[in-house]
């Protein structure tokens, strides 16, 4: 009996223990099930996310591993003159760039190549540590338009520099050299800025942009669509075959209004001498602008491939600035060429008539100064038409005077100066037309009457750029219309379509003034054509010239006021003006010439507009010589 209860006891122990076993068993099981599952499941996961959230991202880079995309620079638009004359188009350049992805041992491969581009190691190296920071498949690029001779022993000896391949890039042709640059522009590799604030889509790092000028005003039309290029590559990343290729699409064509003849003529004549200065030529009925020079102007082909640091420095130290397009970027009192904004505010007020005589004396007292007249012996009695004939400035001081320097500043709007002509080229400045207002908010002092007097002439704060001059020249020439300046004329697509045409745009009219227009107007044919005119020497046989010559005084240093003009220090000497239309009777251009520093006041900067106006009635005057040769015959 005792034994059976211990055999029962035991075997209950055995049983307990072998459930308890089992228990610890399954759960093993369970756990290890579990553990397999979950195991299963994330391998399962992650082969959705490879094959189907991510299948095609990484399709893409297998392929890419296999298939190089390379983009190809689409060939700017060109640039011609209102003919249809080339004055900007393409060649093909060979640069020299890094693939940093395909590149092994890049330090021994830039001391091999620095040599052969003629290039110091530390220049490549910086170009490279300027691009650290954008992606490894961006072409670094170390050395732009090199030699036939170096492209031949790059291609002949690829494989024996890792990652350096050679990309072939359009660069800009200049036909006619330098001519109209500073209008034009010049194009380069684009910066961390401005590549921040591109369109990605559109732009990668050594992208050559437009960087000033119509190039830059111009880029979205000149730029063109990129092509794309796709090669497969073997397992050390040199290209074995073309796969395909997607052809880049040319810019767009921009047809200016300059005139390549008016252009070269006024150019030619600025370069004697070295002149330091602007010329602008204008159609009066539509404000076409014919001409638009800038002296000294940069050079275009310092530009192509890159300018050096130094040329660079040359340019920026240049004490005549010819980074500046002196057209729109610079002012001047407009001097003398002022008077018809006097003279009209005269007319118009009824302060002066045609016939008001005004004794010169060759100078005139206001309070306790005394103002002088150019002609220090004085011009006797003048009225307006011999007024404006001699430039006699005791006759304006009077004018002014009575008129007052708001109602000058009227008229002076009414012409379009001080404010911007809207022309599209960049950072133009918009001048300056004194008034009392102005001067309270901007010296916290009231305007003093004498101020008036030196306003009336285009002196004191007065400031015009050369092209106000030439708007204002030819609003008094066609009758008070104020057109907007225009240098574009058309925009054609690479498949010959026009997708822009530009119009003359009148932006206001002179009303009621008509009859003084026209008297101001007969004051400046004598200027030109006249026994006593400050411009004789613009005078045309053939062709009726009207004109207005100035002197924008620079400084007043006493120490040279009975010097030379030729013996005053050149930053010293007074800027020279003159604008003039023609032919009088029925006018069709403007132009405006102003030297900086020239001597001989306005008849230093005469003669060039008179060449201008000479090329520009070529025909008509080879004509009338012709006909007066078979007349004389």
């Amino acid at each position: 009996m005792i034994f059976r209860e211990l055999f029962a006891k035991e075997a209950d122990e055995i049983t307990e223990r072998d459930e308890t076993a089992l228990d610890s068993l399954r759960r093993r099981v369970g756990a290890a099930i579990v553990v397999v599952m979950v195991f299963f499941s994330l391998i399962i996961l992650r082969l959705w996310s490879l094959q189907i959230n991510h299948g095609e991202e990484y399709r893409n880079r297998a392929d890419s591993n296999r298939v190089r995309i390379r983009q190809v620079a689409a060939p700017r638009g060109h640039i011609l003159d209102r003919k249809g004359r080339e004055i900007v188009t393409n060649r093909p350049a060979f640069n020299v760039v890094l693939m940093r992805e395909d590149s092994r041992d890049l330090d021994d491969v830039l001391k091999r190549l620095a040599p052969i581009l003629n290039e110091d190691i530390t220049v490549l190296w910086n170009r490279v540590r300027e691009a650290s920071g954008t992606p490894r498949y961006l072409p670094i690029r170390l050395k732009e338009d090199i030699d036939w001779k170096t492209l031949a022993f790059l291609e002949n000896h690829n494989k024996d520099f890792s990652g350096i391949r050679i990309e072939v890039q359009p660069v800009r042709v200049f036909h006619y050299q330098d001519l109209a640059a500073n209008v034009i522009g010049y194009l380069g590799a684009i910066s961390k800025t401005e590549l921040e604030e591109a369109d990605k889509t559109v732009y990668r790092g050594g992208d050559l942009i437009g960087k000033m000028g119509l190039e830059k005003l111009r880029e979205a039309d000149l730029r063109g669509e990129k092509g794309n290029n796709y090669s497969e590559v073997d397992a050390k990343g040199f290209e074995r075959k073309l796969l395909k290729s997607d052809d880049p699409m040319p810019g767009r064509e921009i047809r200016l209004t300059l005139d390549v003849d008016l252009q070269q003529a006024a150019e030619s004549l600025m370069e004697i001498g070295e002149k330091s200065g602007a010329v602008v030529a204008m159609e009066v009925k539509t404000g076409r602008l014919l001409a638009a020079v800038s002296t000294p102007h940069i050079r275009l082909n310092d530009f192509v491939g890159g300018i050096s640091h130094e040329r660079w420095q040359e340019l920026l130290d240049n004490p005549k600035h010819p980074l500046l397009n002196k057209v729109v970027q610079a002012t001047y009192p407009p001097g003398s060429t002022y008077k018809v904004v006097t003279a009209l505010a005269g007319l118009a007020t009824g302060v002066i008539t045609p016939d008001t005589p005004i004794y010169c004396p060759g100078h005139y007292t206001f309070g306790n100064r005394r103002y002088g007249c150019w002609k220090k012996g004085g011009h006797g009695t003048v009225t307006l038409m011999r007024a404006l004939e001699e430039s006699c400035d005791v006759y304006f001081y009077l004018v002014g005077q009575r008129v007052g320097v708001d109602t000058l500043a009227e008229f002076a709007g009414k012409f379009g100066l001080g404010r911007k002509t809207g022309v599209e080229l960049e950072h133009e400045k918009s001048g300056l037309t004194p008034t009392k207002k102005w001067k309270l908010s901007r010296y916290q002092t009231k305007w003093q009457d004498g101020e008036t007097l030196s306003t009336a002439i285009g002196q004191g704060f007065n400031l015009a750029s050369p092209l106000q001059i030439c708007q204002m020249t030819a609003t008094l020439a066609n009758g008070g219309k104020l057109f907007r300046p225009q240098i574009v004329e058309q925009v054609t697509d690479p498949d010959g379509k026009v997708v822009q045409t530009f119009r003359p745009e009148l932006l206001e009219e002179i009303k009621g003034f008509d009859k003084y227009l026209a008297l101001i107007r007969q004051g400046l044919v004598g200027v030109v054509n006249g026994p006593h005119g400050t411009a004789r020497s613009a005078k045309i046989d053939g062709i009726t010239v009207a004109g207005k010559t100035g002197t924008a005084q620079v400084v007043k240093v006493a120490a040279y006021r009975h010097l030379k003009e030729e013996d005053i220090p050149y930053k010293f000497r007074d800027h020279a003006w003159f604008t003039a239309f023609a032919p009088a009777e029925d006018p069709e251009i403007a132009v405006t010439v102003l030297v900086e520093h020239g001597l001989h006041g306005g008849s230093g900067a005469a003669p060039i507009a008179t060449a201008v106006m000479k090329e520009y009635f070529r025909d008509r005057l080879t004509a009338r010589a012709e006909e007066i040769a078979r007349d004389t015959h």
